[in-house]
């Protein structure tokens, strides 16, 4: 039978179900507890975090401005048609509408920025659990802070990594989610997103580094850019181009990979070859002078609010004819350059032997003395009598031979001293030749000025207030008071025709003295520039030569006190012409816009204009602010009659013909030129002022410190051709205009007179009696008979 199970084997299975049940129990209970503590941990974070957003939520800022989002936008001024002249303005930004964003601009921002920008509602959860994972190395993230994040921080918050700071931005991403549209979320971030250089957003960055708008942007250059807002510094591939590109590389993979472009795009736009832009702009119109006296016309009247509401200023500058007026003030100071002594090179570095070190100190030379304009800056590689070799600040080497060399022979010569020596390491400007060949020359010390209006309203078509304004901001158009010089003479006539002078006055041309008696101070013994004395000579003749004892003579005549305040009616000011002899060579203070003005005059047919510059203001959204009606000229005060301008036209029109700027007729091959030219006392102002019936313009050459600009230096030489440069561009295809003869003139015998002084007295000579006389006489009568007229006039002209 078998053996019963003994008690032994039974008392250790008893035992073990009873102690079972002990442990579940005790096992149970710190789970419960456990589970408890965090449940309760839980709720009272839950409670915290609460508490928290109760009272946080009310503190943050109110956003509902953002519905129409307005940031500081610059002031920018533009020409008639529309040209950027300059822009002010700490920060360099386009506003651009969600909708005129290319779609390659914003998938190369979502592909690095936030992918699912789209799909989430502010926080990325996917995105923060990739960040994490990140942060233990295990996967390549791109972060997780979103865009929504990203314009809340950037907008309202500061950059502190604080937890204060994370829950204020994390409610406040809420808030922006809940009321504004995902692309007006995207438009505000890709506007107001700081991008280096001074750009804020894509599209300001767009022109800042490719010179070009953001809707041209290729795959590559997009890229590019997409990389800036993690770090505008380390990423800008102006700075640190390398770092750029790495950055270009990896977004175009993500554009990739999120199926933004095809694998055959990715390619291509790695291997493009991407042209930064690392220069100033020399596509911008030059008229930074005008740019300055428009903000500072804006600022009078917007003040500091002029540079962060994106007003854009449209002025009445012909941006053709300012293009031409620079280059052609540019050109012919150069032109004078040449004839200059050469006053050595602008440094001297010294230049080591290992190629790397050479081309880091040739940068930072040249770093200190940038291009200007088309004089560029170079250093000496190695330099004899025959040729000098030179290194640009790109790398690039070039030769300078021959003719080039003749500008500074001095500085080659064996026996030039040393600050004037050109040797190893000189730092030295260099210009293109019209033939493309290089030729050395020298940053100049003359300044100039050119301003043209147009003489029926007084608009501003072109001002170029110095040679470059970088280098001398000083606005010499409208700035500087210089003596006229004989560019003053037809002021004087204008007085004199209202004084029974005509054209055919015969004036001695002989010489004056002056003693102490008369003056009241030293001597004054005038002279004619070439010290020429031709005798009797028509009052057309005298001006044509620009003689200055015929002038002297007609103010004596009039009276110097009477043709000070005869003046006035052109606009000068009455007391910077003091009313003495010397008047009548141009010894009173004008500017060259003043003088622009004034000629003005002669043009439109005797009434005043006043020049303006400012055409229209608009805002951001193109919507006029102001802007000005241009005046009807027959709407502006008389300032002397018809007849006195009609006849003053023919008296100018015979200096270009027949006078000292008979140049211009014979080179622009048209007869409707009228014009003086200028030179004062020991050549330090050189004028010519001039105008067509459409436009009257004025170019002044000279020292910002007086001084001689050369003995055979004169308005003609220096002044002409600027001016003649500049009307070859701004007369091209204007027809050619033949005044109209107004009432109360009449032509006996080819010549021009009042009809009183045809049929009663007038002045028909002075200063024939005594070629001495400190007080010529002036003799009233009749004119001659037309034949004796006639024979007169043949005598005395060119």
């Amino acid at each position: 039978m078998p053996p019963s199970p003994s008690k032994s084997s039974d008392k250790p299975d008893a035992s073990s179900a009873r102690a079972r049940p002990t442990w579940f129990r005790w096992l149970l209970r710190i789970t419960l507890w456990m589970a408890g503590l965090a449940a309760a941990a839980a709720v009272g974070l839950a409670l915290t975090i609460a508490v928290a957003l109760s009272v946080a939520y009310p503190n943050l800022p109110d956003i509902s401005d953002l519905a129409d989002y307005r940031p500081k936008l610059p002031l920018r001024v533009y020409s008639a048609e529309g040209a950027l002249l300059g822009e002010f303005g700490e920060e360099r930004r386009n506003l651009t509408p969600i909708g005129e964003i290319p779609q390659v601009m914003k998938d190369a921002v979502l592909a690095i920025e936030d992918s699912r920008f789209f799909q989430h509602g502010g926080v990325d959860y996917k995105g923060v659990l990739r960040a994490g994972l990140a942060n233990l190395g295990r996967v390549k993230s791109q972060g997780a802070s979103t865009i929504t994040m990203q314009v809340a921080r950037n907008v309202y918050l500061s950059s502190e990594k604080t937890f204060t700071r994370k829950i204020y931005e994390i409610l406040l991403t809420f808030k922006l989610e809940h009321l504004l549209t995902k692309d007006q979320i995207l438009e505000i971030y890709m506007n107001q997103i700081y991008l280096g250089n001074r750009a804020y957003g894509f599209a300001a960055a767009s022109e800042a580094y490719f010179g070009k708008p953001l809707k041209s942007l290729s795959i590559a250059e997009a890229a590019m850019l997409a990389g800036l807002p993690k770090a505008p510094s380390a990423y800008n591939p102006i700075s640190n181009p390398k770092r750029a590109r790495v950055r270009q590389q990896y977004i175009i993979e993500r554009m990739e990979e999120n199926g933004f472009i095809t694998a055959q795009q990715a390619v291509e736009a790695k291997k493009e070859e991407l042209k930064i832009r690392t220069g100033p702009d020399n596509t911008r119109v030059h008229a930074e002078y005008v740019a300055e006296m428009a903000r500072q016309l804006i600022f009078t009247q917007y003040g500091n609010e002029a540079y962060t509401r994106g007003l854009n200023v449209y002025t009445t500058l012909n941006a053709a004819e300012q293009e031409a007026a620079y280059n052609a003030l540019r050109r012919g100071i150069m032109d004078y350059e040449r004839r200059q002594q050469y006053r050595g090179p602008e440094k001297f570095v010294a230049l080591p032997t290992a190629p790397q070190e050479v081309e880091d100190a040739i940068d930072d030379a040249l770093a200190n003395h940038p291009d200007n304009g088309d004089v560029l800056s170079a250093v000496v590689l190695e330099a004899t009598p025959r040729k000098i070799v030179a290194a640009r600040a790109n790398g690039d080497a070039l030769e300078i031979t021959g003719d080039g060399l003749k500008p500074a022979q001095s500085g080659l010569s064996d026996k030039a001293p040393p600050n004037i020596k050109i040797r190893r390491g000189a730092v030295i400007r260099v210009v293109k030749t019209p033939k493309g060949a290089w030729e050395i020359t020298q940053l100049p010390e003359v300044e100039g000025a050119f301003v043209a209006l147009d003489p029926r309203n007084g608009s501003i078509r072109a001002l170029v207030g110095g040679f470059d304004f970088d280098k001398n901001k000083f606005n010499h158009a409208a700035q500087a008071w210089r003596q006229p010089g004989s560019s003053f003479k037809p002021f004087i006539y204008s007085a004199a025709l209202e004084k029974g002078f005509t054209p055919a006055t015969v004036i001695n041309d002989a010489p004056l003295f002056f003693d102490a008696g008369v003056t009241g101070g030293q001597p004054w013994e005038p002279k004619n520039y070439d010290g020429k004395y031709d005798g009797p000579m028509s009052m057309r003749t005298g001006l044509a030569k620009s003689k200055n004892m015929i002038s002297i003579r007609i103010l004596q005549a009039v009276g110097p006190k009477t043709a000070q305040e005869w003046v006035g009616r052109f606009g000068f000011d009455p007391e910077k012409h003091p009313a003495y002899l010397t008047m009548a060579l141009g010894a009173g203070s004008v500017t060259p816009l003043q003088m622009a003005s004034a000629y003005s005059v002669f043009a439109n047919g005797g009434y005043r204009v006043n020049p303006w510059l400012i055409a229209k203001v608009t805002d951001h959204k193109g919507r006029v602010i102001s802007e000005t009606t241009p005046p009807v000229t027959s709407e502006q005060p008389r300032a002397i009659d018809a007849r006195n301008a009609f006849i003053m036209n023919s008296l100018l029109q015979e200096v270009t013909r027949s006078g000292t700027a008979a140049r211009a007729q014979a080179t622009l091959k048209r007869t409707d030129l009228y014009g003086k030219t200028g030179t004062t006392n020991d050549s330090v102002d050189a004028w010519f002022a001039g105008y067509q019936p459409t436009i009257a313009a004025v170019t002044w050459i000279g020292y910002d410190t007086p001084r001689n600009l050369g003995s055979r230096e004169t308005g003609g030489g220096l002044s002409l051709p600027v001016w003649i440069s500049f009307m070859e561009r701004a007369l091209k295809g204007v027809p050619v205009m033949e005044p109209t003869v107004p009432a109360g003139v009449v032509n006996v015998g080819g010549e021009w007179f009042y009809d009183e002084y045809v049929r009663s007295a007038g002045v028909s000579s002075v200063g024939l009696e005594d070629h001495r006389s400190a007080s010529p006489a002036v003799t009233p009568q009749a004119p001659p008979p037309s034949e004796e007229r006639n024979r007169i006039l043949d005598l005395f002209r060119n």
